[in-house]
């Protein structure tokens, strides 16, 4: 058994100072150590105590990479879990997206994460267990107009998240490291409460559950596949969304 498993297990979670990761962060507190990420100091309100801070804006490559040096130095004995939820949208027709845009939210919603995942890896490699939830979007699966890097970003999650995990497969014949995505439908987040309320009841529409997520919704989820409940859960994404069509 893992020394990771005797013992209080810590979990990374960016992007944990609003929406999504506050909620997810709520909802770990209790059962974790948290490493709690931003773009920036004072966008966490309340670490808790025995938790973690990190600072970094994934917008910029060299803080990505200092981010990963950080945490590899000050987690890497006893890092068990990574949920890559820090994302950005910048909704607009790609004909009229600036490349920075484009290159904005490259860098964060996918080239953060995969290099948060290469540092996870080597900690997970050594120690043999750990698991990586990558939040990807339902958009990622049907596109959507006037979102068209942030749904390919959001694919690409996806992609990852399966690939890794036959990677750590491949590289460990025994091994306890799983890599998955989840991708939420329409949730009620500062992200998508500055969408028009006409758009809200178009998709409103397409929900068989008749209502939008809230952030819990996923936390719980993310609770149970960090769990050793959900240890034949792998390799997978796993779509939380109301039945949206």
């Amino acid at each position: 058994m893992s020394i990771i498993a005797k013992q209080k297990r810590k979990i990374l979670i960016t992007g944990a100072g609003r929406g999504l990761g506050l909620a997810i962060s709520k909802k770990l507190s209790e059962e974790y150590i948290l490493i709690l990420h931003a773009s920036k100091e004072g966008n966490i309100k309340s670490i808790g105590e025995g938790n973690y801070a990190l600072y970094a804006d994934f917008s910029d490559p060299v803080q990505v990479s200092d981010f990963c040096k950080k945490l590899k130095k000050e987690h890497g004995d006893s890092l068990y879990g990574v949920i890559n939820n820090a994302g950005i949208t910048i909704d607009k027709s790609l004909i009229f997206q600036p490349e920075h845009e484009i290159d904005r939210m490259l860098n964060v919603n996918l080239k953060a994460p995969i290099m948060i995942c290469k540092t996870a890896m080597k900690i997970f490699t050594l120690s043999k267990c750990g698991v990586i939830i990558n939040i990807s979007s339902c958009v990622g699966e049907t596109g959507n107009e006037f979102q068209s890097v942030y749904a390919a970003t959001k694919a690409g999650l996806v992609a990852l998240s399966k690939s890794l995990a036959q990677e750590a497969a491949a590289l460990n014949e025994e091994h306890q490291i799983r890599v998955l995505s989840v991708s939420p439908g329409f949730i009620e987040t500062d992200m998508t409460n500055a969408i028009p309320q006409a758009e809200k009841d178009k998709y409103l529409q397409k929900i068989p559950s008749k209502r939008f997520g809230k952030a819990e919704d996923i936390a719980e989820a993310i609770s149970f596949l960090l769990s050793d409940k959900a240890s034949y859960i792998n390799s997978t994404n796993i779509q939380i969304n109301g039945g949206i069509r």
